[in-house]
């Protein structure tokens, strides 16, 4: 009998654990739900509606959406950007995050770690624009790149001709936002990268280097299986970085850039100003369902190969 009591009371301890975490992400989770669950609800209502919010229109609102040229306009220059800095991102950051840790791993083998050393100069450097305001960071990038700038009188005294281009109205435009971009969060994704490696246990790697496994033996098969956890957070974080470039961008060349970094948020922008409602709501959903659906489909294609492993 007291051996079944003592089953029954573990059984229900058992039950009782997974409920510890909710109780305490419930605040949150109320919060989450009630300021942005509810609103968005709301927001995909009103995408079928009518200004007035009165009458249902169907999908009126939506090809509204995708027939505007500034919406397509948009929508390509923000996949471009997209496409093209989050890989860059993700391999300079990782790069330097194993320079960084062969580096110490080298002082520290040499007993030298007096100072910081280039390693850790370099390390400074790459995450000191993460404290640098934005508003600063672009005024230094137009000091450099306006017509007066310090870039068109290097030119000028090197070529012997007179430079006056705008460079961030220039073809140049898009190049010089992914290259504040990167510079900007670099460091960033760097240290994400850098706790991952040093999470990797070293007996991994002494027990690879007795089997004569070679540096890149090494890398294939057990840091970056290591590190799959690391990437999706590094990849989450860095997508949602990118939408943010909206502040560079804008205060690197206004309200009305080059077409080349016309980005989505200067169109919600420009809609919010002549408050047009049923645009903004339904561009929403369709932004929404372009990041959330491949987002849940990589959830369910984790979830499923870790309940084949269990």
């Amino acid at each position: 009998m007291k051996k079944r009591a003592e089953q029954v009371v573990a059984v229900s301890g058992r039950s009782r654990k997974p409920m510890v975490p909710w109780f305490f992400l419930a605040p949150s989770l109320i919060g989450v739900v009630v300021f942005y669950g509810l609103p968005f609800l709301d927001v995909v209502k009103r995408s079928f509606q009518d200004a007035m919010g009165t009458r249902y229109v169907g999908l009126d609102n939506y090809k509204a959406v995708l027939d505007n040229t500034a919406f397509r306009l948009a929508a390509a220059n923000t996949l471009r950007f997209l496409l093209m800095c989050l890989p860059l991102l993700m391999l300079l950051s990782f790069g330097t995050a194993l320079l960084l840790t062969a580096g110490a791993a080298r002082r520290a083998r040499r007993a030298d770690s007096k100072g910081q050393g280039p390693y850790g100069i370099l390390r400074t450097t790459l995450v000191l624009p993460m404290a640098i305001p934005a508003v600063s960071m672009v005024l230094v990038w137009k000091i450099f790149l306006c017509p007066e700038g310090v870039l068109n009188q290097w030119l000028s005294g090197v070529t012997g001709q007179e430079w006056q281009v705008d460079w961030a109205f220039s073809r140049w435009a898009f190049p010089i936002l992914v290259i504040t971009y990167l510079w900007k969060h670099m460091g960033y994704d760097m240290v994400l990268w850098l706790a991952g490696l040093q999470a990797v246990p070293g007996e991994l790697y002494e027990a690879a280097r007795i089997d004569g496994a070679g540096i890149w033996a090494r890398l294939w098969y057990i840091t970056l299986p290591e590190l799959r956890g690391t990437f999706v957070l590094a990849g989450v974080l860095s997508v949602v970085n990118s939408f943010r470039v909206y502040r560079e961008a804008y205060l690197l060349a206004g309200s009305y850039p080059d077409s080349s970094i016309y980005l989505l948020p200067h169109l919600f922008a420009h809609w919010f100003l002549s408050l047009d409602i049923q645009k903004m709501t339904a561009a929403a959903v369709l932004l929404t369902g372009a990041l959330g659906v491949p987002a849940w489909g990589v959830w369910l294609l984790k979830r499923r190969k870790g309940g084949r492993q269990l």
